[in-house]
């Protein structure tokens, strides 16, 4: 009578869907009917030394997974027991369910001892499903892993560090790459930098973490920006906060990064994705002003140079008060830009480089006068004009002609804040002083040419045409 039941019984193959790289944990399974064949004669073990599947197992295999399906876990409890005890290699619904029944029971438990021992057979349940089902080519053993060490976050008790579910992380991360959840890649920097903000000696390994985790967030980011844009985003957000959990965490001292990276940069000079790996690691952890950061965007710009790369090393050169090395990549970077704004940023930057550290007026006028073809409404190209005139120096040799400077000076600080009223501030104070400097009236009884009203060129390098007031 017993196999004449269980030939009619069908029951149900889960998968154990984690909602690979869509959720954190464990999701809704995969439901396919299969026909169950009863094992005729059962012997106490077979061959292969596994554990014996009898009828009363696959009849506790259908209790359970039916109780489980409705959320009944209490019903569910005994007879899967029974079949994780007796015959845990009979189906991955043991598995499936079993971390839903296990979650249950953990959540009824008031005693510490009663839940430890609840917990461990939670850890048990995956270890068996390494040994049964490891293999699996949706759900190996890898992603077994990954799944245990989040569980192991979630509910261990009195372990602050957490290092089983790190190394657990690590392997999964290492078995499954872009393959591998968020949450997994998420909770493993986080754990890395529990240790080390626990103890510094984990330093170096918590960059290699870091380095590794953004490295698989950007393949997941590349993989599915097309396919997948919302967990694409969750991967940038993701990853974005890991830089700042980085950043924050004191490891990436520049000092420290420069002698990790100093002899790879030398040894990957023609290497164009490495170099600008270690540019945009550098970026985030804000070691901008290292030499090895200078280096290597050196050499990726001189493979290949683009507006970005010239300007970050312009940037760069200036901060080591390398002031005419700074100009020569504006330079580079004005010709490679297709953007008339950056290329009259770029250009507005190289005359204040002439103006505030290089002392060179004429200069100063000629840039500021290229970032005007480009944008017109460059307010600040006008003034910096207005102070570079009325820095001027040897125009004329005599004293009261060589006041006719400032009166040129605020002809283009009038015309500043004209075309970006917010600098009429600024703008307002520097007129104020440079009117003081006009031309007195005792001046201009000796020199009838510069009556007030009249037209005036003030020439040299300078060379426009004013009023005299």
């Amino acid at each position: 009578m017993k196999k004449l039941i269980l030939l009619s019984l069908s029951i149900v193959v889960l998968t154990n869907c984690y909602a690979q790289r869509r959720t954190r944990r464990a999701a809704k399974e995969e439901v396919t009917p299969v026909e169950v064949v009863t094992p005729q004669e059962p012997a106490a073990e077979e061959p292969t030394g596994e554990p014996v599947i009898t009828e009363e197992c696959l009849i506790n295999l259908s209790l359970f997974n039916e109780s489980a399906k409705n959320q009944q876990y209490a019903d569910a409890l005994d007879p899967w027991n029974q079949v994780f005890d007796n015959c845990p290699n009979a189906n991955r619904a043991i598995y499936s369910h079993g971390r839903n029944i296990l979650h249950w029971l953990l959540s009824q438990q008031t005693d510490e001892a009663k839940y430890q021992e609840v917990f461990d057979r939670l850890m048990l349940m995956y270890d068996k499903r390494i040994q049964y089902f490891g293999d699996d080519p949706r759900y190996s053993t890898p992603w077994i892993k990954g799944l245990k060490a989040l569980d192991y976050i979630v509910f261990v008790k009195n372990d602050e560090l957490k290092e089983p579910a790190y190394q657990w992380l690590e392997e999964a991360m290492d078995g499954l790459g872009d393959e591998t959840e968020i949450e997994v890649i998420r909770q493993f920097v986080i754990l890395s930098d529990r240790l080390y903000a626990n103890d510094n000696a984990h330093g170096d390994k918590y960059i290699a973490d870091y380095l590794k985790a953004n490295d698989l967030l950007e393949s997941i980011i590349e993989k599915v920006q097309d396919s997948d844009s919302i967990l694409a985003a969750q991967a940038t957000q993701y990853k974005n906060g890991l830089d700042i959990v980085f950043a924050e965490s004191g490891a990436a001292d520049c000092e420290t990064l420069d002698g990790l990276y100093e002899d790879k940069i030398a040894a990957n000079e023609d290497d164009l994705g490495y170099l600008n790996k270690i540019i945009s690691f550098y970026r985030r952890v804000r070691c901008v002003e290292s030499k090895v950061y200078f280096d290597a965007a050196e050499k990726a710009h001189k493979i290949q140079p683009t507006a970005e790369s010239a300007s970050a090393l312009a940037a760069m050169s200036y901060n080591q008060e390398e002031f005419q090395q700074a100009v020569n990549y504006y330079e580079d970077a004005t010709r490679l830009s297709e953007i008339d704004e950056d290329k009259a940023d770029y250009q507005y930057k190289i005359s204040q480089i002439y103006y505030s550290k290089i002392g060179d007026y004429p200069r100063t006028k000629t840039h500021a006068l290229n970032a005007l073809e480009y944008d017109s409404s460059l307010g600040s190209a006008h003034m910096i004009i207005g102070l570079a005139y009325a820095a001027a120096k040897g125009i004329y040799d005599d004293p009261v002609l060589s006041k006719s400077v400032f009166w040129v000076a605020v002809d283009r600080l009038n015309k500043a804040k004209q075309v970006d009223p917010s600098l009429a501030e600024d703008v307002d104070k520097l007129i104020a002083t440079y009117v003081r400097h006009f031309p007195s009236k005792e001046d201009i009884f000796f020199k009838p040419e510069l009556s007030n009203g009249k037209s005036f060129y003030v020439g040299g390098w300078i060379g426009e045409t004013t009023i005299c007031r």
